[in-house]
C-alpha cells in the first residue's frame, strides 16, 4: 500500500516511516479484494503550553470506492498512538465491508 506521510511539528525518521509503513501492511489483509484509492497518514506533536507534557496525534485518511474511512487518536506516546489508529482502522475497514455486503446481499 502506497502511503503519503506527513509529520508536524516532529521530524519522520525512518524508524517513524518504517513503523508506520509496516503497520499500515497489516491492514491490508482486512482489505481483501477492496481497491485503495488513496491513502495519507499524519503524526503530530502537540506545541508546547498546549497541554501538560507531550501529546501525540495519529490520524489516517484511507479513500476506498464511496468512502473515506478517518481514524485519528492521541496519546502521550507516538508509537502507541500509531497503533490504536492501525486497532481503529481495522475495526472501520471491517464495518466498511459489512456494508458493502449488505448493500448486495439486498440488491439480489
Amino acid at each position: 500500500m502506497q502511503i503519503r506521510l506527513k509529520g508536524t511539528h516532529l521530524e519522520l525518521t525512518e524508524a517513524i516511516k518504517t513503523y508506520v509503513q509496516e503497520k499500515m501492511d497489516l491492514t491490508e489483509k482486512y482489505l481483501g479484494d477492496v481497491q485503495v484509492i488513496n491513502c495519507d497518514f499524519e503524526v503530530e506533536k502537540s506545541l508546547p503550553g498546549q497541554h501538560k507534557g507531550e501529546v501525540f496525534r495519529a490520524e489516517v485518511n484511507l479513500q476506498v470506492p464511496h468512502e473515506l474511512l478517518v481514524v485519528e487518536k492521541t496519546e502521550d506516546d507516538l508509537y502507541k498512538a500509531i497503533d490504536k489508529v492501525k486497532d481503529h482502522l481495522e475495526m472501520a475497514i471491517k464495518k466498511y465491508k459489512e456494508k458493502l455486503r449488505d448493500k448486495r446481499r439486498q440488491a439480489e
